[in-house]
């Protein structure tokens, strides 16, 4: 039976629409049970403060009717030496004084359950809330793998001795971009709530001294967790930049190098041919991240001042050309070496190549900068 590759890709396509679909009504989920859970904290707040002051008014309202209902024994016991008045107004404080408390204490049964039932509620949206992220996350990476490799799996189905060393490449690329998230959440969000909870305790100490220094140091924290959060979320979502299918290759391209140039200082000139042709997904996703390991690894590595990207689009070839003014390594050496040193993303570089049948190739010289060369035929 000859296998329709054709029909397989196809397949394909239509289950990471299907994914990229599951994935935003996941994402909304995850985002309408955050609002939820804040409006219940808001409200648990307000439950709690209106239970403590009733707790405090039937306190208050126990005192109260112990001392009508001392004067109205005193009162009973010698009637002869009391008006009538004085007879009927002990009666009608004691019998307004215990009506009030009873209904406190009903009141405050009513909020304790209520209290309680928020409690319970809060504690299920949160773990909602948990989940639905990190289902996000992980249909994010069933996304990627799927759109990077399986498309293109499919035209080299017949060898199966391949599936043993793409198994590899992917757990050695998944704990590269491990590394690369510790860190951003170590140099980022991580820092962030160490000083969140340094100024906690400031503000803490605040409150017995300067209220109002003490609210405007919690505002200040108000807005540095909003910010974390803002930081969290991006790198996230920095996983897989949806910018490549919301707009495509050339303004994600574009966005990412101003981006980059503020970051690093670095010079970098894009130059862009192209006639407008349409490139599948798993093709944008490779180049973009061609470039962006190229990128990295003169800012990083070769210690570059500039670099000229060159970007032509045509009907049946994607060219790209990457030089930088940087220190320039021994390729046939460093690709030697590359799985026992730091170099993986050179390796990496090739195979995303390789898997679109195209072909990437590094020139360089000690001292004289790299050239790098990608050709994909579409």
């Amino acid at each position: 039976m000859e296998l329709d590759i054709t029909s397989l890709d196809g397949i394909v396509d239509k289950m990471l629409s299907e994914i990229k679909n599951s994935q935003n009504e996941v994402f909304e989920i995850a985002e309408v049970a955050r609002k939820e859970y804040e409006a219940a904290k808001e409200k648990l707040q307000e439950i709690r403060d209106e239970t403590s002051e009733t707790i405090q008014r039937v306190d208050e309202l126990v005192s109260t009717n112990q001392r009508a209902r001392q004067r109205l024994v005193k009162v009973s016991q010698d009637l002869n030496n009391y008006s009538e008045s004085a007879i009927k107004d002990a009666y009608e404080k004691a019998k307004d004084t215990q009506v009030e408390l009873s209904l406190c204490q009903e009141k405050e049964k009513r909020l304790r359950k209520r209290r309680d039932e928020l409690e319970r509620r809060i504690k299920e949206l949160k773990t909602t809330v948990e989940r639905a992220e990190n289902l996000v996350s992980q249909i994010g990476i069933v996304k990627e793998f799927l759109n990077n490799d399986l498309q293109q799996f499919s035209s080299q189905i017949e060898n199966l001795k391949q599936k043993e060393q793409l198994g590899i490449k992917i757990i050695e690329a998944q704990e590269e971009e491990r590394k690369r998230v510790a860190r951003e959440i170590h140099d980022g969000p991580a820092q962030s709530l160490a000083n969140v909870v340094f100024r906690l305790e400031y503000s803490e100490k605040l409150l017995d001294k300067d209220i109002e220094k003490a609210k405007t140091e919690l505002n200040d924290l108000k807005d540095l967790v909003r910010k974390s959060l803002q930081d969290v979320r991006k790198i996230i979502f920095d996983l897989r930049p949806m910018t490549l299918d919301d707009l495509g290759l050339i303004p994600t391209l574009k966005k990412y190098i101003n981006d980059f140039i503020n970051k690093t200082s670095l010079d970098v000139q894009l130059k862009v041919i192209s006639n407008n042709t349409k490139l599948k997904s798993s093709y944008e996703v490779a180049v973009y991240r061609i470039i962006q390991e190229a990128l990295n690894n003169a800012n990083k590595h070769a210690n570059a001042k500039r670099v000229d990207v060159k970007l032509e689009l045509k009907s049946k070839l994607i060219n790209v050309v990457i030089n930088d003014d940087g220190s320039g390594f021994d390729v046939e050496q460093t690709l030697e070496n590359a799985t026992e040193s730091d170099s993986f993303g050179l390796l990496s570089m090739k195979e995303r190549a390789e898997l679109l049948r195209g072909n990437l190739k590094f020139h360089s010289t000690l001292g004289k900068g790299t050239k790098i060369i990608l050709k994909i035929p579409l």
